[in-house]
């Protein structure tokens, strides 16, 4: 049988996740390998290899590969900034430093708060003179013969990766372009970012930072996707489509990818959002909260209607990002994360990990500190392997890691496991607060998704503490995010700002902007192989009162723009506002709309795998695979649970707790007093029994 192969492959902490669509057949296919930290490429091609043998087909079917990267996330978050230089106006080299009047959590913290070290050193920054106004009209002239001396002088001093941010370049690029021209000349290695290209929107601080975490990651993304491409070409001595994940729910090529390395900075979270979403959907849910847990973070995000929500307030590590990107909120609490003891004696979790290597204490290889992994096998919830026995787990060397840290804090073995695992869950539920209590969301209005390898080990704990009245566990769990990447679109976001008040806005000058944004999306698709016919756009504005300093994005309706479109979009904005914040002006002449920003998404669709439905079975049996000892409470110790086979759970089944369900890349534990079913689509339905 001929086959065309469509594969995802998302790259975790600790494992390469895969899933193969064959789309003459409509198979879907899911494995998993070992990642491998030292060079992630190589658990790359160790997934491909592994779901082809398992399909027992050639590379010559692989008809494209989507992949989730967290080469440019890792390099964020450890602050692995090779030496960066900036180029900005002259008399402004110091925004970096004066940056933003803000203190990480509220001014409280500000006796204590140390302002960390900027991306660029003040001294590796350098200003050229010319000048732009707001509106794009020139000041001063471009000074040529100073950009080639500032050219030379990171020529001279070895630094090679530079981002260019000149003052008010969103609304006229010229000054930028011909200062890239000149380091081509006096500086012809030089890897180059320019603010224009990467964000064109006002605030200027951000827009640097934007600009200069671009050209940071540029180097080591565009050589790792270089070096895929090469390797993938070896399957069958062609150029295999390949496309990697962006930050805003889209995909896009290798090729164009290098040139935008900063959407990436998200890959990960974002697939799995969005797979998460279409089998929520799928399963009659629309309004949802997302869990990865992997084996060093939990990612977290609400999806509404079938669509993550998005944000361009995000930031990776210390580093704000103005991109457009799915809204993540990311915590320390995978699989690998360490379980430590403060100075003042108290248990501690996170945000350090154990990682892939040495990894977790059960590991057996060399890991020295007890992690939340080791407490789920101490405590019986998982298996005493992973990966249906591929990777064998070293039980007594999680005891004996539990039982020393316990004495250290005077606790039973059993009551230092199940605190490990409090705080864990803790620390997940904090995280869901995040995108929904702090943003006008009622968390009880939600189901919970949880998945990725760790995902759903502490959902009933999850329902407890946040009150959510129901958890979806998807198939295959621990590969949801590499099944998301094959469920997305080619996507590209353009941004224009144009601050006008609404009474003055002229619509021939917003559809002039539109067209202009909607020519470069429909540009970018033709490059990625679209025919016109496919095109799709989505168009935004960023709205405000005038006064606020923060704006809320709205649709612009498609057709002609016209003062009837603009109308629509104030009423969007005011509905917008108040389900945000609980009040608006609308009936107020005197607090005047203000437009920002207008944003159009060019979309080049793909065929998504079916997910399909099955007959609920009338009266289905469970048979018990095995029982173990398993420890849900420390109070109660370990009681003799019945152990069930996701395999042989079939639609319409129901068990009670206290059970374990396993499959392949994940493990469910049931409490006493949940309940689970499976549903139609195979997903199991987690709910907290009704009291007698």
């Amino acid at each position: 049988m001929t086959r065309r192969i469509r594969i995802g492959i998302d790259t975790g902490g600790t494992f390469t996740d895969v899933v193969a669509f064959d789309e003459e057949a409509g198979e879907l296919v899911t494995t998993k390998t070992p990642s491998t930290p030292a060079n992630p490429a190589d658990g790359f091609l160790a997934g491909i290899d592994k779901v082809l043998g398992l399909l027992g087909s050639e590379g010559s079917a692989i008809q494209a590969v989507s992949h989730g990267t967290t080469v440019a996330t890792n390099q964020l978050l450890e602050g692995k900034i090779d030496r960066l230089g900036f180029v900005t106006t002259a008399g402004y080299e110091a925004m970096l430093e004066i940056a933003r009047q803000s203190v990480p959590d509220g001014y409280g913290n500000s006796y204590f708060w140390v302002k960390p070290s900027r991306i660029v050193p003040r001294d590796l920054v350098k200003g050229v003179e010319g000048r732009l106004d707001h509106t794009g009209a020139e000041v001063r002239p471009f000074d040529e013969d100073g950009a080639r001396t500032v050219a030379r002088w990171f020529r001279d001093r070895g630094v090679n990766t530079l981002g260019v941010c000149f003052l008010h370049a969103y609304a006229d690029p010229t000054h930028e372009q011909r200062m890239r021209q000149i380091l081509a000349e006096e500086h012809p290695g030089a890897v180059v970012s320019l603010s224009s290209e990467v964000l064109r929107e006002y605030r200027e601080f951000e827009r640097a930072t934007t600009v200069l975490v671009d050209a940071a990651v540029k180097p080591r993304l565009s050589t790792y996707v270089e070096n895929i491409k090469n390797r993938l070409a070896e399957y069958d001595d062609r150029e295999i489509p390949f496309y990697v994940m962006k930050s805003n729910g889209g995909v896009l090529s290798a090729d164009e990818v290098v040139h935008q390395p900063i959407t990436t900075v998200l890959s990960g979270p974002a697939a799995g959002a969005l797979g998460a979403a279409m089998i929520a959907k799928e399963a009659g849910f629309d309004k949802v909260l997302t869990s990865d847990g992997g084996g060093t973070s939990t990612d977290v995000s609400v999806v509404i209607d079938g669509d993550p929500t998005l944000t361009t307030e995000g930031t990776v590590g210390r580093f704000p990002s103005k991109i457009p990107m799915i809204d993540v909120v990311t915590v320390g609490a995978g699989g690998g994360s360490i379980a430590w003891i403060s100075p003042e004696g108290t248990l501690k979790v996170g945000p350090h990990s154990a990682g892939a290597d040495p990894g977790p204490l059960c590991y057996g290889r060399g890991g020295t500190e007890v992690t939340i992994t080791d407490a789920h096998v101490f405590l019986g919830r998982i298996p005493p392997h992973l990966l249906g026995g591929e990777i064998p787990l070293d039980v007594d060397a999680a005891r004996t890691g539990v039982e020393t840290l316990a004495k250290e804090l005077d606790l039973t073995p059993e009551a230092c496991a199940t605190g490990i695992l409090e705080i864990s869950a803790w620390n997940q539920a904090n995280a869901l607060r995040q995108v929904t209590v702090k943003r006008g969301l009622d968390v009880r209005d939600f189901a919970l998704t949880t998945f990725g390898g760790s995902g759903s080990l502490l959902l009933c704990r999850l329902v407890d503490v946040l009150g959510v009245p129901t958890v979806l566990v998807p198939p295959n769990p621990g590969n949801v995010s590499a099944f998301g990447l094959l469920t997305v679109d080619v996507k590209n976001d353009y941004v224009q700002t144009h601050v006008a008040l609404a009474d003055a806005l002229e619509p021939a000058d917003v559809a002039r902007i539109v067209d202009d944004l909607t020519g470069q999306a429909a540009a970018a698709l033709a490059r990625e192989g679209f025919a016109p016919g496919q095109h799709r756009f989505v168009r935004t504005a960023d709205v405000r009162y005038f006064g606020q300093a923060f704006e809320v994005r709205v649709p612009v309706p498609d057709g002609p723009i016209t003062t009837s479109t603009l109308d629509t979009v104030a009423e969007s904005f005011h509905a917008a506002h108040r389900g945000l914040y609980g009040y608006d002006f609308a009936g107020d002449p005197d607090q005047q709309v203000e437009w920002v920003n207008l944003r159009v998404s060019g979309i080049g669709p793909i065929r998504r795998p079916d997910i399909p439905r099955h007959a609920l079975a009338d009266d289905p049996a469970v048979t018990e695979a095995s029982r173990r000892p398993v420890c849900f409470d420390a109070a109660d110790g370990f009681v003799d649970t019945p152990v069930y086979r996701r395999a042989d759970l079939v639609p319409g089944s129901g068990i009670d707790g206290p059970a374990i369900v396993e499959e392949f890349g994940s493990t469910v534990p049931l409490h006493p007093g949940f309940t689970a079913r499976v549903d139609e689509f195979l997903n199991i339905i987690v709910t907290r029994k009704a009291l007698p």
